[in-house]
């Protein structure tokens, strides 16, 4: 079982590790930081021994990384791993800005169902069926969104059940949300946001989330 330094350390960025099993291109670690792709957010990017890791999948506890073609990582090899920070900061950034948005359109639309997620670097995405169109709300569900990333209140990540992985973040008097992704530790990290409405089929809507860097002088 691979060991998630990622939910308990979000913000390491190299780790010393053990390779507990090597098949071909594809090898598995004892304990990592580099996320694989679940629940809409993508994998990190970054190396292990040095090899830059191609992909990694999830699949029940192991976590599976494809590295380059003759790596020639052998079993019980000490490696090093070590994330694309700048990447992985956006990401979380983008993820916990689409949970809020998500969560804020929950409230403002109660009958609104969520059918999908995405989150890359460059911007994140939720989809949902509402019978309601969400373009005349965009602004109210940002204000909301602002309101609460201005705040800067702290995020808190932890287990609600550790035998099954089960996790969730909670921002006090706000929500508390299951989620196994990688969080912030609080909400003013995000910054500020711009939300964009896309038509994605009759009875859906779709809001893109997208990060808005401040300008340097």
């Amino acid at each position: 079982m691979t060991q998630r330094i990622f939910w308990m350390e979000p913000y390491r960025t190299t780790l010393a590790a053990r390779v507990t099993g090597v098949s071909g291109d594809l090898i598995t670690l004892d304990r990592t930081i580099l996320y694989a792709f679940s629940g809409g957010q993508e994998s990190d990017r970054g190396t292990i021994g040095g090899y830059e890791v191609l992909n990694a999948r999830l699949d029940g506890d192991e976590i599976h990384y494809t590295l380059p073609a003759g790596h020639g990582l052998l079993h019980d090899a000490e490696v090093e791993v070590a994330i694309d920070w700048v990447r992985r900061y956006r990401l979380m950034r983008l993820h916990f800005a689409a949970e809020l948005v998500l969560e804020v359109v929950c409230r403002t639309l109660p009958q609104a169902t969520k059918i999908g997620a995405h989150i890359a670097a460059d911007k994140a995405r939720i989809d949902f069926e509402s019978a309601t169109a969400v373009t005349p709300l965009l602004a109210d569900i940002r204000r909301q969104a602002i309101d609460v990333i201005a705040a800067d209140r702290p995020v808190v990540s932890e287990f609600s059940d550790e035998a099954t992985g089960r996790r969730y973040w909670e921002v006090e008097g706000f929500a508390r949300v299951p989620c196994g992704g990688t969080h912030l530790r609080r909400t003013g990290e995000v910054g500020d946001i711009e939300l964009k409405r896309r038509n994605v089929g009759r009875g859906k809507e779709r809001i893109e989330i997208y990060l808005i860097e401040p300008t340097r002088g």
